[in-house]
């Protein structure tokens, strides 16, 4: 593995942290107690160029190598506070423009990357239902051919950008005793007749990332809005759950980078007992761990991503990277707390939020549980 980045690649940590220091410094606990959509935030993350960044010039993007891009969202974690907007930044761009960069046809590029690239669109994805989450093969929403369209029916939940979205990608069966060989991607706009924002959701925490409902009702598409072939779902979504799983929490690494930082500081200015309590091995022993868990979580980060970058496979990867960052990001946020004792958990320091933004990780794009059991299959236990 080569992790030796061009000048103008090594400097985009750097360059996105200060971005978000200085726009994208927002009043994140109003956003967060409205569950508001940052819109304004959006729209700078998209002019300073994150989401364009590994997509093809031809498309509207930078074209940079994929670790680039990693670089950029893990300096959008470390120096933006709103764990939400990188959150959204994210299923964006993973799992709406990245599949149709994956399967779309020429038509369906030209149409929607260059406009996802520079945020004018909001993306989402649509495979979640209320009896179908990892297990695929129980998904109930239909996709019935008629004329040179198809017709779409059922119901979407856990949709990330849903209530904001002008752009879904929809996966639903075009024949339900086939199973999970007649899954099959759509894409579906803000405003085709028969698509309903059923409610918007509230959660715990990633607050500013919006989520919610969608219903399906008679959603007439037509074909040019197929995303790949007919049955060729699965392995789509496979695809798209790779690099989610791999990339979607590189601004993690970021924020956990910040919040060590922060309790560095605390730890050498913070006085008990007539000593600075970094020097109580309580807590000196939290600080190293972690420093451990980033450094080992952004060594997984940057292999998988590296992997990718050079056309790998690399599924066990993508749910090691999960796994670990998911499971390391919820411990840095409680040894913070715990680390800042009584002043931890008051609201108005926002290590509580933090820890509420980190607990979501553990769920979604596959709980932890999920991650390990597939670990354990790619194994071959």
């Amino acid at each position: 593995m080569d992790f030796a980045w061009a000048p103008e690649d090594a400097r985009m940590k750097s360059d996105a942290a200060a971005f978000g220091r200085e726009r994208l410094a927002f009043d994140v606990g109003a956003l967060d107690r409205d569950g508001t959509f940052n819109h304004e935030g959006w729209r700078r993350a998209a002019e300073f160029g994150v989401l364009g960044l590994s997509l093809p010039r031809r498309y509207g993007g930078a074209e940079r190598p994929l670790l680039t891009t990693v670089q950029a969202m893990e300096g959008l974690g470390l120096g933006c506070t709103d764990n939400g907007l990188w959150f959204a930044l994210g299923a964006h761009l993973w799992a709406c423009a990245w599949p149709i960069l994956l399967v779309g046809t020429e038509e369906q590029k030209e149409r929607y990357l260059p406009s996802l690239a520079r945020g004018v669109r909001v993306g989402s994805h649509a495979m979640t239902e209320p009896e179908a989450g990892s297990d695929v093969a129980a998904l109930r929403t239909t996709a019935t051919r008629r004329g040179a369209g198809y017709v779409l029916q059922g119901r979407k939940i856990f949709v990330t950008n849903g209530p904001v979205a002008d752009l879904t990608v929809v996966f639903a069966t075009v024949d339900p005793a086939r199973g999970r060989e007649g899954l099959t991607a759509f894409l579906v706009e803000r405003g085709q007749p028969g698509l309903h924002l059923e409610r918007t959701v509230s959660k715990m925490g990633l607050r500013t990332a919006s989520m919610g409902e969608l219903r399906l009702d008679g959603c007439e598409v037509p074909v040019s809005q197929r995303l790949g072939e007919e049955g060729a779902g699965l392995p789509l979504f496979a695809q798209l759950m790779e690099y989610e799983r791999g990339l979607i929490l590189a601004p993690a690494l970021g924020v956990m980078e910040r919040i060590l930082e922060r309790c560095v500081r605390h730890a050498r200015e913070r006085r008990q007992f007539e000593r600075r309590i970094g020097d109580f091995q309580a807590v000196s022993t939290k600080l190293v761990e972690m420093r451990l868990r980033l450094e080992t979580a952004r060594g997984l980060l940057y292999r998988f991503a590296w992997l990718k970058q050079q056309g790998r496979s690399a599924m066990l990867e993508a749910s090691l990277v999960k796994l670990h960052v998911s499971e390391a990001w919820v411990q840095t946020c409680l040894d913070a707390m715990q680390v800042h004792g009584g002043q931890g958990y008051l609201t108005e320091t926002g290590l509580e939020r933090e820890a509420r933004d980190a607990l979501g990780s553990r769920i979604f794009s596959g709980t932890s549980e999920i991650q390990r059991d597939l670990v354990a299959r790619m194994m071959g236990l």
